[in-house]
């Protein structure tokens, strides 16, 4: 008798086997090569920016509030958007919007397959939009770029489908990593985001590219972290208090931005002009609104910056909110390119510096971080990102309880408010849906024995082909097909419907034994101890509904298995979120024993 083990001797934790050091090497080459185009592209918007405000060729760090334009200020971002116009309706139309959802979207449903035109043309449009003061960062299409590079580099190699989404994703998180020095947060939107599993398979080459960004950044002596921040708050209830309320109001401010991004995009829809032109209005909204606050235009770092140092006074900060929130609604709606995840660091910290006096008191600058913190986890539903990346741009791992919880309470406003996230509605809007939930396949928790139907309905070998035609078409018949087995039980194989019809159209005689037709004939079997992942691929190759289960000791026919089997764990798995009830009732017959839904 074999152990009882043997029939699981194949199965492990994971599925990953060795290959995966072989995509993990090759994303080392996705990583470096994301490193230097996201270098490019970061010294690409600062000479676009010195070209277009002050006419000087220079990679200098030049503020915009120094230029001298003056009011013709307000036409250079609609330069800018007529070129963007035109790079998207003659190059790649993908080159529009912030690149994440476009990154999603090629994962998803393109085979993680981007064209050579997006990895040039995006950075490119990137540095002109965000060059000519267009309120975005650059984060968006450096990921966009750096996954465009990974996906281009996998189409050159003999990979799966999955390694191709494994190193495009490679490339973005080392694109993240290059911007803002932050590959644990890189490593987690790759998770939290883009990669829809978690697996050792994606998880190790995702985590190796950003590693590597990050240990060649510092060779090239890049600066980390960017806003550095020493300060706290000592955990109390006042403080947990204010942790709340900042993620309640960064939860609100998330949906507000959302509706008003894709606000604005519905207007331009209903516009009787071609989509080439929109970006040129949104640019002379841009350009009116760096009138008002030229803090807001650009990516804005240094905004950050001084929101750490509280240098920014609550007036101030509550006028670049607002004049940032419009303008880089109504740009990102009209279809220009450039990243959402800088502004939105920008508004919620404005936002927090606008609340630091009604909440409890704290160090200059804690209040704008948490906000800005939970601002993006969010907007962007992705809070252990939010959180990780609040730490690695301060380098302050004391923030950390203070962060996960505004992050989490933030995440869930959204989550309970509103349908999909600013990245997903953009692909729903084309038709796609999306579940961001990871779940354990029931599949693969489940045994065909715990399924299976036991009291299996067989038919002898030796019942004859006219004999077999007549049981099958009798009135009590309850089963579509019927396993056939000998004198000791082992199954022949399955006979149904249109099996009897071709033997008959073949000429076989109407008195021919089932046995004699099953000779030499392969079937499929099912075994007690199997799970139904593997079961539903039988399924599939063999072309059939139902499957005979034998036992693996002697072969004889213990079971029957079907798709409606496989369909009821699908059903109990809903069950098991839908109903309610209480388990203890504590010795008495109470309400507790009802369901939790029908008492409420």
């Amino acid at each position: 008798m074999k152990s009882a083990h043997t029939g699981n001797s194949h199965l492990r934790d994971f599925t990953t086997d060795p290959r995966v050091l072989l995509i993990a090497a090759i994303a080392v080459v996705v990583a470096t090569a994301g490193l230097f185009a996201g270098i490019a592209l970061l010294k690409l918007i600062r000479l676009a920016t010195n070209i277009a405000y002050f006419g000087q060729f220079t990679l200098a760090e030049l503020r915009l509030e120094g230029t001298p334009l003056g009011l013709a200020a307000v036409i250079v971002p609609v330069l800018g958007a007529l070129i963007i116009g035109l790079m998207a309706r003659f190059g790649s139309e993908k080159i529009r919007g912030h690149g994440i959802p476009e990154a999603i979207e090629a994962i998803l449903l393109g085979r993680s397959r981007l064209d050579a035109k997006v990895a040039v043309l995006k950075p490119l449009s990137s540095a002109i939009s965000i060059g000519s003061g267009g309120p975005f960062g650059a984060e968006g299409p450096i990921i966009m770029t750096g996954g465009a590079i990974g996906s281009l580099i996998a189409q050159m190699l003999p990979v799966s489908d999955n390694e191709r989404k494994t190193l495009l994703v490679a490339g973005a998180a080392a694109g993240m990593t290059t911007v803002f020095g932050t590959p644990i947060a890189a490593i987690m939107l790759s998770v939290e985001l883009l990669l829809f599993e978690w697996t050792p398979r994606s998880f190790i080459p995702v985590t190796v590219a950003a590693i590597v960004a990050e240990v060649e950044r510092t060779l090239l002596h890049l600066p980390g972290p960017i806003f550095p921040f020493s300060g706290s708050m000592e955990a109390s209830v006042a403080g947990l208090g204010g942790w709340v309320l900042v993620g309640i109001a960064a939860g609100l401010l998330s949906g507000l931005l959302t509706q008003l991004v894709y606000a604005c995009e519905d207007a331009f829809q209903k516009l009787p002009i071609h989509w080439m032109w929109w970006p040129m209005i949104g640019g002379l909204v841009v350009g009116f609104g760096g009138l008002v606050e030229p803090q807001a235009l650009g990516v804005g770092y240094d905004n950050i910056a001084d929101m750490l140092d509280g240098r920014m006074l609550a007036a101030a900060a509550l006028m670049l909110l607002v004049v940032k929130a419009i303008i880089w609604s109504v740009a990102l709606g009209s279809g220009t390119s450039g990243g959402v995840l800088a502004p939105l660091l920008i508004m919620g910290g404005a936002m927090g510096a606008v609340l630091a006096g009604i909440l409890p008191e704290a160090t200059p600058g804690f209040w704008p971080l948490l906000a800005m913190a939970a601002t993006m986890g969010g907007t962007m539903r992705a809070p252990l990102t939010a959180t990780f990346f609040a730490v690695e741009l301060t380098g302050n791992t004391h923030m950390l309880v203070p962060l996960i919880a505004a992050c989490a309470t933030a995440h869930a406003v959204t989550v309970l408010l509103m349908k999909r996230s600013i990245l997903t509605e953009k692909v729903a809007r084309r038709g796609h849906h999306l579940v961001r939930e990871y779940r354990v396949d029931p599949f693969a928790l489940t045994r065909v024995r715990e399924v299976m139907t036991t009291k299996v309905e067989s038919v002898p070998a030796a019942m004859t082909l006219h004999g077999a035609a007549a049981f099958l078409t009798a009135p009590d018949t309850r089963h579509p097909s019927f396993p056939v087995v000998d004198g000791q039980g082992h199954v022949l194989g399955l006979i149904d419907p249109p099996a009897i019809l071709r033997w008959r159209r073949a000429g076989k005689h109407r008195k021919t034994t089932l046995g004699e037709l099953l000779t030499g004939s392969k079937v499929t079997l099912a075994y007690p101890d199997e799970y139904l992942e593997g079961l539903s691929d039988k399924l599939l190759l063999a072309n059939v509904s139902h499957l005979p289960v034998v036992s693996r000791e002697d072969a004889r026919l213990v079971g029957y298995i079907g798709w409606k089997d496989l369909m009821r764990v699908r059903s109990k798995k809903q069950a098991e979120e839908r109903d309610r009830s209480a388990l203890l009732s504590f010795g008495t017959k109470s309400r507790a024993q009802q369901s939790i839904g029908d008492s409420v």
